[in-house]
């Protein structure tokens, strides 16, 4: 996976993948469609379980193995990527006929982009950030299905709203093991406050919005985080529920 992503990034640019990514849409899996895949996400009957479509991993997913919570850190040198703080939970449910139970021992990762756009890690037609792995990082789910994590509230670049990345993924053999990839996406309003301050507003005013983005309108409204304002940024908790086959 790391191979075949950092050849993308070496073949396109950031613009020709959203082009492509587009094209190809959102998807909500659907059981025996797609042999590779056995998750889907779909409608819950409980409280706390969400309808989470499924969208497109991107161009700059790449499987660094970092098993922390606060992300901020690069940490090849130490240091810290400047932004509005971001406390993110997301509770993962397993689906069940009697309701959803915490999806336990789940491998959850979160990658996006810095203040500026950019991703760390990755080569693209602006930057080389290769060998850099600022805002990327897992966690495994608690007998709660919970993971946490500390972060920055992203900036934008070209052709794309402002979001998050997120993979679930669990152990098992090849027979068993299954993912499921989403992005979270952030109010506007709350988006243009956040990028009005430093470092954010250095990069000049955004040119897509929730409603423009080709991928956000293809099940977004159902992936927008509900942000508390607190005395250090902001925090979110988000409820995925997955049916697992």
């Amino acid at each position: 996976m790391k191979n075949n992503n950092r050849q993308l990034a070496r073949i396109f640019s950031r613009r020709d993948v959203l082009i492509l990514f587009r094209a190809a849409g959102t998807a909500i899996l659907v059981v025996g469609c797609i042999p590779r895949k056995s998750s889907v996400a779909v409608s819950a009957t409980s409280p706390g379980c969400v309808v989470s479509p499924e969208q497109t991993e991107g161009p700059y997913f790449v499987d660094e193995k970092l098993n922390r919570s606060d992300i901020r850190s690069d940490p090849a040198d130490g240091s810290v990527k400047a932004g509005t703080p971001l406390y993110l939970t997301l509770h993962i449910s397993q689906v069940g006929s009697t309701g959803c139970t915490p999806l336990v021992g789940a491998i959850v990762d979160v990658w996006h982009c810095d203040a500026l756009g950019v991703y760390s890690d990755v080569t693209d037609s602006s930057f080389s950030t290769v060998g850099q792995k600022f805002l990327r990082g897992y966690q495994v789910s608690n007998v709660n299905g919970t993971v946490e994590f500390t972060t920055i509230y992203p900036g934008w670049y070209q052709g794309r709203t402002v979001h998050i990345h997120f993979k679930v993924r669990t152990d098992g053999t090849s027979e068993q093991r299954y993912e499921f990839t989403s992005q979270l996406y952030f109010d506007d309003s709350i988006t243009d406050e956040v990028h009005s301050q430093t470092p954010y507003a250095s990069k000049g005013q955004r040119t897509q919005k929730n409603a423009d983005d080709g991928i956000f309108i293809d099940g977004g409204e159902q992936m927008l985080l509900k942000l508390t304002k607190n005395a250090q940024g902001y925090a979110a908790t988000f409820d995925v529920g997955l049916k697992i086959t």
